[in-house]
């Protein structure tokens, strides 16, 4: 039978995703593009935005319309909100997705509407192990799932449940295949990586220690973190270690405290400036990318003159900026004075602006200097590739994937970086 898969939203489902076509080819399933008629089509789902929603059950359509026999599966986090709602023949929450190749044999023999939502509140990690990657040259390693942070925003801690860990074991056994199956960049994932281990009387520290002592493992990426949760023992491994990426993307969502504080964050700007600095003073040539939400209610032009203020003066990379999305069953959807769309856009528009001017300037700092690049794709004579600090570098050669070559920078233009072989 042919199967599609098409995956929306963060690195978590990309990671589950490819565990699915792993299952799935191992049962002597054939994985096509989901733009080809297909027996089963699988949506794995997002729901962190109102537009992640549309594109969802977009998605669900699109699948139905292609072949109106076909299996369809909408999983993940928009099926685990609103699965009461989905036109899906299974429908899978953000549990047993593992148990995904029996949901459809069941399917088969009955035809009788599957739904698998659970409460989320006391389950436990549903494991997934990966010991190869399909499309991608780095391999993702999902560490953790669920959140507890309760950002008056955010809907995740419903979709996702609370913390839960990978056995660090497992952790170590799978990131290690994957070494010895040639990946040179492992990216450690989570919906709370930081958090990892809380739940196990473990830390995101211990496993980084034993992480590194892993042979013959090139680089080791941290998907995202919290600036609370980068402590001084965490920033001493990225300092001594080469393997540990010089790259952090730690979110800021607001540079106003006012609004800080309406979105329940864990911290004031003091604070972030602060740990900031002495990530700097300490990582030498680290580079720091965030996310920001802007038209959040309550944001008035000072708030949006005092976020732009202060990320000048932090001078991220990049800035992925994001228009607030009322959310149905978060704090923040029930809050007075909503931003208008065409402000939202606006400011949107200004950080852009200014986020590729900051990634400009990031990278001219860089000229002349000498860096060790990971290929991962080589396209019409031309090899491109990432350094630790995830600047992505073409190179005027064709090189094989996960090949490890040493290049010299040596012109920028338009944020596109340009290396020469050493």
């Amino acid at each position: 039978m042919k199967a599609a898969i098409h995956t929306l939203g963060c690195k978590v489902n990309i990671y589950e995703s490819e565990y699915i076509t792993n299952i799935l080819k191992e049962n002597g399933y054939q994985i096509v593009d989901f733009d080809s008629k297909a027996d089963i089509y699988i949506i794995n789902t997002c729901t962190v935005t109102n537009t992640s929603d549309k594109k969802s059950e977009k998605m669900i359509k699109r699948a139905r319309k292609q072949n109106k026999d076909a299996i369809i599966i909408a999983m993940g986090c928009h099926a685990q909100i609103k699965g009461d709602n989905i036109d899906a023949d299974i429908i899978i929450g953000n549990k047993d997705k593992s148990k995904i190749i029996s949901l459809i044999e069941e399917y088969q023999e009955n035809k009788n509407k599957i739904k698998r939502i659970y409460n989320l509140d006391n389950i436990s990690f549903e494991d997934m192990y990966i010991s190869s990657f399909n499309s991608h040259t780095r391999a993702f390693v999902k560490i953790q799932d669920g959140c507890d942070a309760f950002c008056s925003y955010c809907i995740i801690p419903y979709a996702r449940g609370p913390i839960r860990s990978k056995d660090p074991k497992t952790v170590i056994k799978e990131i290690t295949s994957l070494v010895e199956n040639g990946y040179k960049e492992i990216i450690l994932t989570g919906i709370h990586t930081g958090k990892y281990g809380k739940d196990i009387n473990y830390t995101f520290e211990q496993l980084l220690k034993d992480i590194i002592k892993i042979k013959n493992l090139y680089r080791i990426r941290i998907s995202s973190i919290e600036i609370n949760e980068l402590t001084d023992p965490i920033l001493d491994l990225i300092k001594d270690n080469k393997i540990i990426a010089k790259h952090l993307h730690i979110p800021l969502q607001s540079g106003s405290d006012k609004i800080l504080k309406l979105m329940d964050r864990k911290y004031d700007l003091k604070f972030y400036k602060d740990r900031i600095e002495k990530i700097r003073k300490m990582i030498k040539d680290v580079s720091i990318t965030t996310d920001l939400i802007v038209g959040f209610p309550n944001e008035n032009e000072k708030d949006m003159e005092d976020t732009l203020k202060f990320l000048k003066e932090i001078k991220f990379t990049k800035i992925h900026t994001f228009p607030y999305s009322k959310r149905e069953g978060t704090k923040a959807a029930s809050m007075e004075n909503q931003i208008d769309e065409t402000i939202k856009r606006k400011r949107v528009k200004t950080v852009l602006e200014l986020s590729d001017q900051l990634e400009q300037d990031f990278y001219q700092s860089k000229l002349n200097e000498t860096e060790e690049v990971i290929i991962e794709q080589t396209k019409d004579g031309k090899s491109y590739g990432y350094t630790s600090n995830y600047i992505k570098v073409e190179i005027n050669s064709p090189l094989r994937p996960n090949e490890v070559i040493s290049v010299k920078i040596n012109k920028v233009n338009n944020k596109k970086v340009t290396g020469k072989i050493i």
